[in-house]
């Protein structure tokens, strides 16, 4: 007989953590949602001066925000960051030119170097973008333009999952980016438990979406146990419940 699997899950609360809780219980895990991160707007649009030859979006809550304010691509070579974001940039009805093998921002200027030196090439996103992505286009060349979509900031009352973790009441979690690694520890200071927290996803299996959000877990001391190849909740969410439940096989 096999024992529940908890699995905590950070997911913004909109249909993102929706569809996360649907996947993991799927799964056959028990998923203890605890969203990490809440989205404000900014309203701000890319090309509003001069209108870009390359445009650059890097998630699905970008593209919706700017479906929602009228904006489209114009005659701008659309690349985007991941299958998530090109479906979305799809269904706004916009042409997809461009998805990179590697669903990072490193893999993201591999996939445009040599093809935007001298073009204005605008980055619509979140104001916690990695700047690989800026220096990596501005070294191949391109004058680039980044606008700021919308902001991340930690919900109140997140952090119930690090008082499970601090007690090992959790079996896994699933980090979706490196801020949702930083508020996991921020609001497990906020209730006096940092330490014990990441002693308890030590003893758990830890899943990161990519090598930046793994490399930002090591650094505060949380060991990973999963990386995908793909860089999607599917994956990790698949990864993370298959690494964690023969553990807890009796």
């Amino acid at each position: 007989m096999s024992r529940e699997v908890r699995v905590a899950v950070f997911r913004p609360d909109d249909e993102r953590l929706a569809n996360a809780v649907e996947l993991l219980d799927s799964l056959g895990a028990t998923p203890v949602p605890d969203p990490m991160l809440a989205v404000e707007p900014t309203g701000a649009v890319p090309g509003d001066d001069v209108r870009p030859d390359v445009a650059v979006l890097t998630s699905k809550t970008g593209v919706e925000l700017l479906a929602e304010a009228g904006w489209s691509p114009g005659e701008a070579t659309l690349a985007c960051i991941g299958p998530k974001t090109a479906a979305a940039a799809r269904d706004a009805g916009w042409t997809v030119d461009l998805v990179p093998e590697e669903y990072s921002s490193s893999g993201l200027v591999a996939a445009l170097d040599g093809d935007v030196d001298g073009k204005r090439v605008a980055v619509a996103r979140s104001d916690h973008g990695s700047q690989v992505l800026i220096e990596g286009l501005r070294d191949a060349g391109a004058d680039v333009r980044e606008t700021v979509l919308y902001r991340l900031r930690s919900p109140e009352g997140a952090g119930q999952s690090t008082v499970m973790a601090a007690g090992s009441e959790l079996d896994a979690a699933c980090f979706t980016s490196s801020l949702t690694v930083e508020n996991f520890l921020e609001a497990a200071a906020e209730r006096g438990v940092r330490g014990e927290a990441i002693a308890g996803l030590n003893r758990a299996v830890v899943g990161a979406i990519g090598e930046p959000t793994r490399q930002t877990a090591a650094e505060f001391g949380i060991r990973v146990d999963v990386v995908p190849e793909n860089a999607t909740f599917e994956a990790l969410a698949t990864a993370v419940v298959e690494k964690a439940a023969p553990t807890y096989h009796e």
